[in-house]
């Protein structure tokens, strides 16, 4: 399934990451790609949020991995897996908010790959993250 950018109120130039599942039903989340780095928009609804009214931080975190193996494998179809991933969160979000990411490639070996993002809403960064991840080969 193909979900629609527009839909959620995020510019069209973003795309949907057709085949995973969890995305989808915690998201849906889109991307776009400025060469090695990633850019990423989530549109948050009120199911997304937690007891405080605000976006729930295990969101933040999937939004963030998501947009860290967007780096990784260069918004392709190579499979990557993430090894570790190391989160600090310095604001809430809120209902109807966007959030945007912001991922920066630092390097991509043979095996892996090293990678760090922001994420945030208007010029408030939410939240910051730097993830190991592991380039999967084909058998």
């Amino acid at each position: 399934m193909t979900l629609k950018p527009e839909d959620y109120a995020i510019s069209s130039n973003f795309r949907h990451w057709v085949g995973d599942k969890a995305e989808d039903y915690i998201g849906p989340f889109f991307f776009t790609m400025e060469g090695d780095d990633s850019r990423t928009a989530f549109r948050v609804q009120e199911h997304h949020c937690n007891a405080h009214d605000s976006l729930h931080g295990g969101i933040l975190m999937a939004l963030a991995d998501y947009t860290l193996c967007l780096c990784a494998n260069g918004g392709e179809n190579e499979s990557v897996a993430t090894v570790s991933c190391n989160n600090e969160f310095l604001a809430p979000a809120f209902k109807d908010n966007l959030v945007e990411g912001r991922g920066e490639l630092m390097k991509r070996g043979g095996s892996m790959v090293f990678a760090r993002c922001e994420l945030f809403v208007d010029d408030r960064v939410v939240l910051t993250s730097s993830a190991v991840i592991k380039r999967l080969r084909q058998k």
